[in-house]
């Protein structure tokens, strides 16, 4: 695909996708939604991507969706499931629950790990993009805010569901009700954001916890983990217990397995292949 909204660079073993219209803080389009599932889906079925890094070029993040968008809402020409045609389609494998393909709850089925990086401004749908990611960095200029309920609108895209887990209730009740703008020491506070840097270092900062997933971690493991996490938010203990021991027994088999212990014992670092 001819990627005109996004840019996508894959380099050791991190995909890195950028919102790419920075002089509109990449409000967010129809064609951004197409090359953004393409390069997910891409990022998702190579073999030399274990990380996945998003974030915005510029001042931004994602200022939101673009007029374009809310004239088409307007005018009533607009449905959500339109924007999901074109491009490749990620995180439809196997036993994918349900929750997660639905038209922004897709980030979870994907297999690999996948860091926000904050740069700026994420509002309205660029925060729903933010929150649906395994993990967030923010920068210290980070500015987050929902602003539906000012527009009229209410609690879009599942975000009534994932936001109390993240932040509690209480404080998602705020942010939604109120639509106010919080900065990233208030979004640290809140655990929005699991980490917050100076703008200068942020992305730096990324990469180097990104290729530590990358080249520590068994890729194999990290998949399970991460599908544990989220398959786990919809199910009780006793399930959970339960597919952790038929996964443990089933790593047990693994390369992986084999090549994190040699490694311990000759104290070197891994060559995992995630199989």
């Amino acid at each position: 695909m001819d990627y005109r909204e996004i840019l996508f660079e894959v380099k050791d073993y991190i995909a890195t996708l950028t919102l790419n219209r920075p002089d509109k803080l990449n409000a967010w389009t129809a064609r951004m939604e197409t090359e953004y599932r393409d390069a997910l889906a891409d990022a998702e079925g190579r073999d030399d991507v274990r990380v996945i890094i998003l974030t915005g070029a510029g001042r931004g993040f994602c200022a939101g969706a673009d007029m374009s968008l809310l004239t088409e809402v307007m005018g009533g020409t607009f449905n959500v499931e339109d924007l999901q045609s074109g491009g490749k389609e990620p995180g439809q494998g196997d036993g994918v629950r349900d929750d997660f393909r639905k038209p922004y709850s897709f980030l979870p089925a994907i297999r690999k790990p996948i860091i926000a990086a904050i740069n700026g401004h994420a509002m309205g749908l660029g925060l729903v993009h933010a929150l649906y990611c395994d993990i967030r960095f923010a920068s210290d200029q980070a500015k987050f805010g929902t602003a539906f309920v000012q527009r009229g609108l209410i609690a879009e895209h599942g975000i009534s569901w994932l936001l109390p887990r993240l932040v509690g209730p209480e404080n998602a009740l705020d942010l939604l009700m109120s639509g106010r703008i919080i900065d990233a020491q208030e979004a640290l506070q809140m655990r929005l954001v699991s980490r917050v840097l100076p703008a200068d270092t942020l992305m730096d900062a990324v990469r180097a916890y990104a290729t530590k997933l990358a080249t520590l971690s068994s890729p194999r493991a990290v998949s399970i983990i991460k599908r544990q996490i989220w398959d786990a938010l919809m199910t009780d203990l006793g399930p959970a217990v339960e597919i952790a021991i038929k996964e443990m027994m089933a790593s047990f088999s693994t390369d992986d397995f084999r090549e994190g212990v040699a490694s311990f014992l000759e104290k070197r670092p891994p060559q995992f292949t995630g199989r």
